[in-house]
């Protein structure tokens, strides 16, 4: 089993003249629509309450905030340290155009350019699979991703779907993985998952 064993807040940064110096390609980038729970899911993927603050008032984030995460492989006790990269939400139910101008020029160039990010993991609203907004940040990850980088598609608040509603979910994103903050569902596969691709890096 793998668990992040150990977590804590480091800093905020603007932008990425001003993101912390880091000499390995160990960070998760985690992206989405404001209000998608992508707070909330930090908080449950590293055990702890308040790790990130959850915000009453989508899109109020404007910095990009990061967290040393350790993970530790139960059966092997082998370890392995990782940043956890938390970005701005870009907009709340904006439509597609207005995408660079919401999450800013320092953003987009941050995600274009930061050669530490080993993972985007973008977090999709189970319930609106399909609003443009979304399809522009896949479409613009699939064109800046670097072959040593990797996009996972992850689909929150699943306890808000039916059981054929998911079953429908996963046949048309087969690929993307699917989690319920609240009640823990798909949490142990997003951090097994996250330690293979951090991993694969390390070989």
């Amino acid at each position: 089993m793998i668990e992040v064993i150990d977590s804590r807040f480091v800093t905020s940064a603007p932008n990425i003249k001003l993101s912390p110096p880091n000499d390995e390609q160990n960070e998760v980038a985690f992206m989405a629509r404001s209000n998608t729970g992508k707070s909330s899911l930090l908080n449950t993927l590293t055990n702890r309450k308040s790790l990130a603050k959850v915000s009453a008032t989508p899109g109020k984030t404007r910095l990009i905030n990061y967290f040393d995460v350790v993970f530790m492989d139960r059966e092997t006790q082998e370890r392995l340290n990782a940043k956890f990269v938390d970005l701005p939400g870009f907009g709340y139910a904006k439509v597609a155009k207005t995408l660079k101008t919401d999450w800013e020029s320092n953003l987009t160039s941050y995600i274009t350019d930061r050669e530490q990010i080993r993972v985007f993991v973008h977090l999709i609203d189970c319930r609106h699979p399909d609003l443009e907004i979304d399809a522009s940040v896949r479409e613009y990850l699939d064109q800046i991703c670097a072959p040593t980088q990797t996009i996972l598609t992850v689909f929150t608040k699943i306890d808000k779907l039916n059981q054929k509603e998911l079953n429908e979910l996963k046949k048309r994103f087969p690929g993307a993985l699917m989690i319920s903050n609240s009640k823990r569902r798909g949490v142990d596969t997003i951090v097994e998952v996250l330690y293979r691709l951090l991993k694969e890096e390390k070989k």
